[in-house]
């Protein structure tokens, strides 16, 4: 609250923040300070799931002017490498992104940004869905990746925000069946009520034991998993899942080293496939938001002002419903 509001460059806009999302990595660096190598060492602000109006434009921006209503892409690349040339950005080594250190994130009442990547909302889209276009990013780019088409059956480990979009997103693709799993029966009637066709409450079991359970309520072994735990267990359960030829994409982030059975992944050329963040999402995902073709309105199970930040964290921190967002902007009464 004591920065000055900055002044945005010549291809940046400031931006009034109106809603910003909580995420589980946000939640992480407040508590440990750090993932793996990005350390914070000095202050920093939180949040990259966001949206908000315009209100000042640099000199060389022509798409968008004060006034207009944007979701705002977290990661910038600060040079044209060759990550940036063929398509793949989110690699970029020296791609900004909100609240990674030594990243400034955009949980503030002003922020300035990339006008490159902030993309404006249709008047049928709302702040909210604006910000939760960042970790629907996630599934679209997962889903991408592991190349859910017509008809596929495919096996979401764990039903957190990131379990529930990769959900969503299947269904978009053209999923036939989506089996889902998770420790908590709240989170899995969530993913019940965003399309999952079956799931599972994972309790005592082994990672074969729940891999023959996938089976069963499929039918057959799925063509994709996608694992968003990151927990030994689950990773191994998506390798025994996965059918023969078939595909797991990595989406939960765990410990550095973990033990897989690798040789049975080998031997049945199981696909596993890594995913960065995301890359080329927003137009896509704005395109599905503003059709109606999807809805991610069920997700946001908790709001607070600005003010009770730090409310809104603990309530995350205990995993009390699916996603957390905060208001930033006092003057917008809208519910």
């Amino acid at each position: 609250e004591t920065r000055p509001v900055p002044e945005p460059g010549p291809n940046e806009v400031l931006l009034r923040m109106h809603s910003v999302g909580i995420c589980g990595s946000d939640v992480h660096y407040w508590q440990h300070g750090r993932i793996g190598d990005f350390v914070v060492k000095h202050p920093m602000v939180l949040g990259h799931e966001a949206s908000g109006t315009v209100v000042k434009v640099g000199s060389g921006v022509t798409h968008l002017k004060p006034g207009d209503r944007v979701a705002i892409e977290p990661g910038v690349p600060r040079e044209m490498d060759e990550f940036c040339k063929t398509g793949r950005y989110n690699l970029s080594p020296t791609i900004f992104f909100c609240a990674t250190p030594p990243d400034d994130g955009n949980l503030c009442r002003y922020y300035k940004h990339s006008a490159s990547y902030c993309y404006k909302l249709p008047d049928n889209v709302t702040f909210e869905e604006g910000a939760l276009i960042e970790p629907l990013s996630v599934g679209i780019h997962a889903c991408k990746r592991a190349g859910v088409t017509l008809g596929s059956k495919v096996f979401v480990s764990g039903s957190g925000p990131i379990g529930l979009v990769n959900v969503i997103i299947a269904k978009m693709m053209g999923a036939a069946a989506v089996v889902v799993t998770d420790l908590s029966a709240s989170r899995l009637q969530k993913a019940k009520e965003v399309g999952a066709d079956f799931t599972i409450q994972v309790k005592n079991e082994t990672p074969q034991e729940v891999a023959s359970k996938v089976e069963g309520f499929l039918g057959c072994m799925p063509d994709i998993t996608v694992e968003c735990t990151g927990v030994q267990a689950c990773i191994q359960a998506g390798i025994y899942a996965t059918r023969s030829g078939g595909t797991l994409v990595l989406v939960g982030l765990g410990p550095e080293m973990v033990t897989v059975p690798i040789v049975n992944a080998a031997v049945r050329e199981v696909d596993i496939r890594g995913i960065f963040r995301y890359c080329n999402t927003w137009p896509v995902a704005i395109a599905l938001l503003a059709s109606k073709r999807i809805n991610v309105k069920p997700l946001v199970t908790h709001r607070f002002p600005l003010e009770k930040a730090l409310e809104a964290f603990e309530t995350t921190k205990r995993g009390e419903g699916v996603k957390v967002m905060l208001k930033c902007d006092p003057t917008d009464q809208s519910p």
